[in-house]
């Protein structure tokens, strides 16, 4: 497997699901390589992993300067390349994943999204494995959503080229694979859109339900909260949408009624937000802890793609989700069964405030909840299926 970051700890969604993907791999008898891209921002120290999945595989890691260079970006345009994509390769990266494709025989290589695709000539070039892309989300997507929403003009005009780059790379790329893994069944629709030709298969999210222990005696109400990583700019658009449009309406419905606000790398503006009923808590210890001591999570994504897996989460933690559409784009759910849409401020205010009248009503959507992770999501019955299309692409 190569990852454009450490999985390890499982602490946001990239590395949850490659994590998740390696745990289960490895109870059905995989034997796993792990090939990763170490950035220079959120940077792993190795030694610092102390995991009983990761002691039983190999890993190989690189360190990679990815940050955005003002001169960088600006000589880019006038190349063939897309920014997003080049600033994860580096030759002396090629290199080491070169003598390791020398060294060792693979029946597998799977690259984790876009962002590693850049060493598929590598790998081409140094190993007959049967080449697996999945695709965590359709990336070019995202841009052209985020260039839609941004208000001053020139950033609008970059982020559309950025997003117009990355689909070239996309579409370019997609058929050099022998299989690929959607997230999610609009994601395949989009991957078919591009002109694949090559077999595709859906995986959702996998996530072990032995870790999401629910214990409503340590469950607070009425609260709201939500939970995502902050550095991520959809995150930041959704929430501040949220708090600036739609929060000092809520306030007003019930003087005890707290909304909690957690994430790694909370920007700093968000604190100026904090008040009596509003808490913004920065990067929480335990996510999982956190999630139920709170009863309503709150994913108001205005942009963005793929499968939001800390929805997943919540939903395993029997919470009543009350997202947008866009949130919760590629879930198999069912509005009003087990999780509330929400598009507007009006449809956000009246389906918080059924929940905070009906208490009933949140946690008849959350028993719900967990059924539909059980049915979907379950790492063990994903695993299954994907070690099934591994044995067929080897002996075919």
């Amino acid at each position: 497997m190569i990852t454009k970051r450490v999985p390890f700890p499982p602490n946001s969604g990239y590395p949850i699901v490659v994590y998740n993907t390696i745990k289960g791999l490895l109870q059905l008898g995989a034997d796993i390589t792990l090939f990763s891209l170490n950035p220079t921002k959120g940077r792993i120290d190795i030694e610092d992993i102390y995991d009983p999945i990761f002691e039983q595989i190999k890993y190989h890691t690189y360190d990679l300067d990815t940050d955005v260079n003002v001169w960088s970006a600006f000589f880019n345009i006038f190349t063939n390349e897309s920014y997003n994509v080049s600033r994860y390769y580096s030759e002396d990266a090629a290199r080491q994943l070169e003598n390791l494709l020398r060294e060792n025989v693979f029946d597998i290589i799977q690259f984790e999204g876009l962002f590693v695709v850049p060493y598929l000539d590598v790998v081409k070039a140094n190993s007959n494995a049967k080449l697996i892309y999945r695709a965590h989300n359709i990336e070019f997507t995202l841009w052209e959503r985020l260039s839609l929403s941004e208000k001053f003009l020139i950033r609008r005009k970059y982020l559309a080229f950025l997003a117009q780059r990355l689909k070239a790379y996309e579409t370019d790329q997609i058929n050099r694979f022998h299989h690929i893994f959607a997230i999610s069944e609009p994601d395949r629709q989009s991957i078919l859109r591009f002109g694949c030709e090559i077999p595709m298969s859906v995986f959702p999210v996998a996530i072990d339900l032995e870790k999401y222990k629910v214990d409503k005696t340590k469950t607070s109400f009425p609260t709201l909260f939500h939970l995502g990583a902050m550095d991520w700019r959809p995150n930041q658009e959704g929430l501040e949408w949220f708090l600036d449009d739609i929060w000092p309406d809520i306030e007003k419905l019930n003087k005890d009624l707290r909304f909690y606000i957690a994430g790694k790398n909370m920007q700093k503006h968000f604190f100026e937000y904090d008040s009596e009923n509003l808490i913004v808590e920065g990067e929480v210890f335990d996510a999982v802890e956190f999630m139920n001591s709170k009863a309503i999570m709150i994913v108001p994504l205005i942009s963005g793609t793929g499968m939001r897996v800390k929805i997943i989460e919540g939903m395993a933690m029997k919470k009543c989700i009350i997202a947008t559409t866009t949130a919760a784009e590629g879930i198999n759910y069912r509005h009003g069964h087990d999780i509330l849409i929400a598009d507007s401020a009006d449809e956000f205010y009246r389906s918080i405030l059924q929940c905070v009248i009906n208490p009933k009503r949140w946690a008849e959507i959350g028993e719900n909840a967990r059924k539909t992770v059980e049915n979907d999501h379950g790492v063990h019955l994903i695993s299954s299926k994907m070690l099934k299309i591994y044995e067929e692409l080897v002996s075919a």
